[in-house]
């Protein structure tokens, strides 16, 4: 069996601050988890593939909304985009993975539709699934940053 290419970076941003773990070397697996902070900051996942490609929140809100409507049109209308960025988007998720994220049939007599493949669920879940452990991962450092913020800074 060949050796994939394993160099994938996370990005965790908080705001404005910004921590990016690189994974190359490691398992990358979450070791230390301790409970949510109520704390209103809030880390973002993006995961950097070798090759540029970018997988983040925005691509995984737009299957939910085309899971939703069953439609990219109005999946990207949604979300403020225009058909044509939706359907970038839904292509180059497309072309990510060996297998597809969504299924889409051109419009016609009974019009056109969308729907998140097997693989496109799957994929969805597991992006959710580590958002909730680098939450869970990070919850103390976020607290801690919650509690050091200046204070003119609103709350």
């Amino acid at each position: 069996m060949p050796k994939q290419d394993t160099d994938i970076r996370f990005h965790i941003r908080v705001h404005r601050n910004s921590i990016v773990i690189d994974s190359s070397g490691s398992n990358g697996a979450v070791t230390t988890m301790s409970p949510r902070s109520k704390c209103d900051l809030q880390p973002v996942l993006r995961i950097d593939f070798p090759n540029e490609e970018k997988i983040g929140r925005g691509k995984m809100r737009l299957l939910e909304h085309i899971r939703e409507t069953g439609s990219i049109s109005a999946a990207g209308r949604a979300m403020d985009m225009s058909y044509r960025r939706a359907w970038l988007l839904v292509s180059e998720m497309n072309a990510m993975f060996a297998q597809p994220v969504v299924d889409s049939q051109r419009g016609g007599k009974q019009g056109g539709g969308a729907v998140v493949t097997d693989f496109g669920e799957t994929l969805l879940q597991r992006f959710r699934d580590m958002e909730k452990k680098i939450e869970t991962a990070l919850a103390s450092d976020l607290a801690w940053l919650d509690a050091n913020r200046s204070v003119t800074k609103s709350r």
